[in-house]
């Protein structure tokens, strides 16, 4: 079917993310229901996928995977983020944003940029018509979304599993993927949009390779700003008093899963350097502590 509005799709897939998120918005504001916020974000990433390959019409082979990818990814996440929520009850992530419009709006904002951004390598192959055939770089991308989504899958489950247990209430999830890292659901999901875009990359063309700005946003966005260190500042005032806490923390890796033995006795440089053990995640508590 070829373009529209532009040939990439990228004044379109704003378009119609910009109004998706509208959408929710409106009913968050007006309703003060906050629990399908998340369900939001990820299912827009399916509408752009989905959008964009049948707008194209060419159907090329790797558009379809990679647009199977995003299908598989952002309904998986979708749906399991709504039951999770409705399970567990109220969002506290918007209990300062619930009366305060301006807060919420800001939020919202910041999704649809997210989302569209992030979208951006799947948004470019399915706007492509160049098709050359499956390289190196395309099985590696598989392999590492095919990695990527295993392990963001499994610790969603192990967490949740964990936290259904009354067992565990009060506690820190610590079994299976998590006695690896502290944050494995993350380092998954980094994981499988790096993954796609180097799939991209074989149709990609002179300013086409910024698109790369997908995947480095979200990984910056979860490093630095509303991933890991939101939840290592929340897990440190609940638990930071509790020795078993510190030395989990001290001994298991912030993203990358890693045996506690290797990565409790590595230099602090090179937790720092290497392995994403930022200053930012210990702010309460001893720095020194955790990197030596």
């Amino acid at each position: 079917m070829g373009t529209v509005l532009d040939s990439h799709f990228l004044a379109l897939t704003a378009i119609v993310t910009v109004g998706y998120q509208l959408f929710f918005f409106i009913i968050t504001a007006l309703l003060r229901f906050d629990k399908v916020t998340d369900f939001a974000g990820s299912t827009n990433f399916v509408i752009i996928a989905v959008l964009t390959l049948i707008l194209k019409g060419t159907w090329h082979f790797r558009q379809i995977v990679l647009t199977v990818f995003v299908v598989i990814w952002g309904l998986r996440l979708g749906i399991f983020l709504l039951m999770r929520i409705l399970n567990w009850g109220e969002d506290k992530r918007f209990d300062e944003m619930r009366d305060n419009l301006a807060k919420l709006a800001v939020f919202w904002i910041f999704q649809a940029v997210w989302v569209w951004t992030v979208s951006l390598p799947v948004t470019v192959v399915n706007a492509s018509s160049r098709d050359p055939s499956v390289r190196a770089e395309d099985i590696i991308g598989w392999i590492i979304w095919i990695i990527g989504i295993l392990i963001e899958a499994t610790a969603d489950q192990q967490k949740l599993n964990f936290k259904n247990d009354v067992n565990n209430r009060g506690k820190w999830c610590d079994v299976g993927v998590w006695k690896y890292s502290r944050h494995p659901n993350y380092f998954g999901e980094i994981l499988l949009w790096w993954g796609i875009f180097l799939a991209s990359t074989p149709v990609l063309h002179g300013a086409e390779w910024l698109v790369i700005l997908g995947p480095t946003f979200l990984t910056l966005l979860l490093l630095f700003v509303s991933g890991i260190p939101l939840l290592e500042k929340s897990a440190d005032k609940k638990y930071g008093g509790v020795e078993e806490y510190r030395v989990y923390k001290k001994t298991t890796s912030p993203l990358i899963l890693l045996p506690p033995s290797i990565y409790g006795n590595a230099p602090g440089w090179i937790k720092s350097v290497f392995l994403f053990e930022f200053p930012l995640y210990n702010k309460g508590t001893s720095r020194e502590g955790f990197l030596s």
